[in-house]
């Protein structure tokens, strides 16, 4: 396997830290040309040094004199602000771009690598949720891959090796159900963030772990799944695994059904996304069936969990309402961590926006960018 050179953005976040430990693992496959991050200074320049990359990106420009001094006796370049972020994607030296980043703001940097002809590993679903036509019909004019890196993204492709001739019926998604599998909306009237944050299986970012107990996360995965997969909504269907064994599921035309499993580790989706189509050898904890004599399986609770409703009322939809959800969503997730509003009052919210905000049929990448700003900006006037 030829050496590959890549761009992690996002780096201290959850996926982007766990990258870097495949990358530490695998020096001899992978090397780092680029590290980004927003704000989180300490861990950037500990991570610069021990990776040392070409360039650094602070998102944060405030904070660019105070890391360009640390780093430059280690001859690293440093740039600052969002625009340097999509900016270092046109480097040649860049063989893979790692999509890490957190939200709207993923978008942005995403086309600019798209653009560049650099293959790109994604993490960021939101960036597919909100633009996924213009990005899937970038990455076919310039002929470049997208490699899921989401768990269950990642399982339906890894489900769809040596298939691709083979049309696909339905997708499952597989869901643990987050901390509050089975919970009625009285229960969750009183939860808080501490209880919210606490995953029973996966140890992700607030903002995904939220999501995750909202039922949010998966039905950004459906949407997701749309566009990285060609399929239409009534093709992608969610089932609940508590177990979090079987990442998701492929059924065929004949009816056959494949499914992907391990435990649940973001590392293996992270490495088989950046060594594709090889499979490096790892030493992540192995699947023992003595330890799961029993793996379970249950239908959504969409009455209590609205939003995953609302994601599909979306992509049904079409246009710009899912970015009308997607920006509703971010603002409503970091309301709830700031003690601002009740966890059941998020798809309220949402549900409001998604009624209101002016539709687009057919939106332009501007059109994005506008509905995206609109939109958060009626959801604080509305939360105040």
């Amino acid at each position: 396997m030829q050496k590959k050179r890549l761009a992690i953005l996002g780096s201290t976040g959850s996926i982007g830290t766990q990258t870097l430990e495949v990358v530490r693992k695998h020096s001899d496959a992978f090397e780092v040309e680029v590290l980004t991050a927003h704000c989180n200074i300490k861990l950037l320049v500990e991570q610069a040094l021990e990776f040392k990359p070409n360039v650094v990106v602070i998102g944060e420009k405030k904070l660019y004199r105070e890391l360009a001094d640390i780093l430059e006796p280690h001859a690293i370049k440093v740039f600052a602000g969002a625009e340097a972020i999509s900016e270092v994607m046109e480097m040649e030296t860049i063989d893979l771009a790692v999509i890490a980043l957190v939200g709207f703001a993923g978008l942005k940097p995403t086309l600019a690598a798209l653009q560049a002809g650099k293959p790109i590993a994604i993490a960021n679903k939101e960036t597919l949720v909100v633009a996924g036509e213009i990005v899937t019909n970038l990455a076919r004019e310039k002929a470049v891959n997208i490699y899921p890196v989401d768990s269950e993204h990642s399982a339906i492709f890894q489900c769809l090796a040596g298939e691709f001739h083979n049309p696909v019926e339905l997708i499952y998604l597989t869901a643990s159900g987050g901390p509050f599998r089975g919970k009625n909306s009285e229960y969750l009237s009183t939860i808080t963030k501490e209880q919210a944050l606490k995953h029973p299986n996966w140890s992700m970012g607030c903002k995904v772990t939220i999501d995750s107990a909202s039922m949010m996360n998966k039905g950004l995965e459906v949407i997701e799944a749309k566009w990285l997969f060609g399929l239409k909504p009534d093709q992608i269907k969610v089932v609940i695994h508590p177990e979090s064994i079987i990442h998701s599921l492929v059924q065929f035309e004949d009816g056959s059904l494949k499914a992907q499993m391990g435990l649940p580790d973001m590392r293996l989706p992270i490495q088989y996304a950046l060594s594709y189509p090889e499979r490096l050898k790892s030493d992540f904890p192995r699947f023992n069936f003595a330890d799961y004599t029993k793996l379970t399986f249950e239908e959504p609770d969409i009455k209590t969990f609205r939003n995953l409703a609302l994601a599909y009322e979306a992509l049904d939809k079409g246009g710009n309402m899912p970015c009308i959800l997607n920006a509703s969503n971010e603002v409503v997730v970091h309301a709830f961590l700031k003690d601002q509003i009740r966890f059941v009052e998020m798809p309220d919210v949402i549900e409001k926006m998604m009624s209101i905000m002016p539709f687009i049929k057919n939106p332009t990448y501007d059109d994005y960018v506008n509905t995206d700003k609109e939109t958060r900006l009626r959801v604080h006037e509305l939360i105040k």
